[in-house]
């Protein structure tokens, strides 16, 4: 059994490929299908299966590409109610791939359509887990409340998650590897590991929820504390219940033009510094100018799906990574047009005398935009008032305006885009960004 493990960096997702006898199946695939082609074709395989653990929230996946390009079949939870052609994949029911034989678990926690898949050649044992089991955590129970054929409310499927860890596993050896869906970083839970890979056994021993406790204590530590929730994830789960159209043929449709102009909502994805020298009025600086930015969480937990928006880009040989980015998330129906910048009627963003910040920060209204839960952990400012990025847009006009504005977040990422919110929203107001001098305040 030749297991390969295909990682994106800024969702911190997991998708795999399993190939036995010429066989192959995907397993969670990411947006874009070329990189299991690519290895089907280097393995001499045939792709006869692509399997989905469950609708995903925070990415959209090819299952549906994947099918019409390789004619392979689609399997899944019948829970999941899909509108696309697909095999039920449910408790029990086998996939023979060559020497391999694939089982389906149901394991309701995270969704209540979560499937583990059990993969075995008779000498080793391997768990795709998807959203249920990570390593050192499980899926987070909150993100069906409305969304996705089967709804349910958090309580519901914190309990089904006790009930998943209690007895799902039981009967697999400590020897299986676990193989998760997404690892640290991901919204998808709070607590995971760096690791990107385990076995049964270790999780029995180390992981939180393998321990002996009432399903009340489960509940509550599971329930406890979870991150917010991006506004594009009830959209991804429907998206990825009706399945995504061929992501190439949707970037390519998306009009572009160099050295131009818009209104309108605009993100533009530049690095800060560029930015603020000279960007169009009113745009948002969400960046994407590292392969490891978390550019598609920022975008879709500020652009709230179906709003229509252009796109700023630095330079047109970056058009098609960035549009691939904006696919991952399913946005790219949404945008009007992509353009690069023409160098004149552009607003500039002034820098913060740090000297006189740190002399005088009564002076300033300090906001932090952080997380609600690391706002809870602890202030930089005491002075400061909480305004989480993922509710900026909403919450600004909140903003007292009578002194100077100063945005911050943990690492200077985030205030980037807060700021330019901040500007947007708070017309007459003096807004200044932080951004990584933030850390002499830590």
């Amino acid at each position: 059994m030749n297991i390969k493990q295909f990682e994106y960096k800024p969702l911190s997702h997991y998708s795999y490929a399993i190939v036995s006898n010429g066989k192959m199946a995907v397993i969670d695939p990411e947006r874009n299908p070329d990189a299991y082609i690519a290895f089907a074709k280097a393995n001499n395989a045939q792709i006869t299966a692509i399997i989905e653990t469950h609708p995903h929230a925070d990415f959209v996946s090819s299952h549906l590409e994947l099918h019409h390009i390789t004619g392979a079949t689609i399997y899944n939870s019948e829970k999941t109610g899909a509108d696309y052609p697909h095999q039920g994949f449910d408790d029990g029911a086998t996939i023979t791939l060559g020497a391999v034989t694939l089982k389906s678990i149901n394991t309701p926690g995270h969704s209540p359509d979560s499937i583990t898949i059990v993969a075995s050649d008779g000498t080793t044992t391997a768990l795709f887990t998807g959203d249920t089991l990570f390593i050192g955590d499980v899926g987070r129970p909150d993100l069906r409340e409305k969304a996705g054929n089967m709804q349910a409310k958090r309580e519901e499927l914190a309990g089904m998650m006790h009930e998943t860890m209690q007895h799902k596993f039981n009967d697999l050896p400590d020897s299986a590897v676990v193989y998760p869906a997404h690892g640290a970083g991901s919204l998808c839970g709070k607590g995971m590991s760096d690791a990107s890979s385990s076995t049964l056994g270790e999780e029995r021993g180390h992981n939180w929820a393998f321990k002996k406790q009432s399903k009340q204590d489960f509940m509550d530590t599971l329930l406890d504390g979870q991150p917010f929730i991006p506004s594009y994830f009830g959209f991804d789960v429907d998206l990825n219940k009706t399945g995504a159209k061929n992501v190439k043929a949707a970037i390519d449709s998306i009009p572009f033009e160099e050295q131009s102009t818009a209104t309108g909502l605009i993100v533009d994805m530049r690095d800060e510094k560029t930015f603020k020298k000279g960007h169009l009025e009113g745009s948002f600086n969400i960046q994407a100018v590292s392969e490891n930015a978390k550019f598609e969480t920022w975008l879709g937990a500020i652009v709230k799906p179906e709003e229509k928006f252009t796109l700023v880009i630095d330079a047109k040989e970056n058009k098609e990574n960035i549009l691939q980015r904006v696919a991952k998330i399913g946005y790219e129906n949404q945008l009007v047009q992509v353009i690069t910048l023409a160098q004149n009627n552009l607003e500039t963003t002034s820098a913060l005398d740090l000297e006189d910040f740190k002399q005088n920060p009564d002076r300033y209204t300090i906001v932090d935009i952080r997380n609600q839960s690391e706002i809870d952990g602890g202030k930089f400012f005491e002075s400061a008032l909480p305004h989480p990025l993922n509710e900026l847009r909403s919450t600004a006009s909140n903003i007292p305006t009578d002194k100077p504005i100063v945005v911050h977040c943990a690492g200077g990422y985030r205030s980037a885009a807060g700021s330019s919110i901040l500007q947007e929203k708070l017309e007459g107001a003096t807004v200044y960004d932080l951004s990584d001098d933030v850390k002499e305040f830590q």
